[in-house]
């Protein structure tokens, strides 16, 4: 099993709509989870496409 790329504790903390605090599903970090490692894969492909092995907020 591969480490956790968000912390769950930080989500938490954001999830907030005027001011109050919203509950977190469990599958809500699961998804997002999924989807912020998506994303730095295809950073990833275009750091190499463009030649480069430092991935950039320009990569995103």
């Amino acid at each position: 099993m591969t480490k956790s790329v968000i912390v769950k504790s930080q989500v938490k903390e954001l999830a907030k709509l005027d001011n109050k605090p919203l509950s977190v599903a469990d599958e809500f970090y699961k998804a997002l989870e999924d989807k912020v490692k998506k994303e730095i894969e295809i950073a990833c492909k275009r750091a190499k496409q463009n030649k480069r092995n430092t991935v950039m907020a320009r990569d995103l």
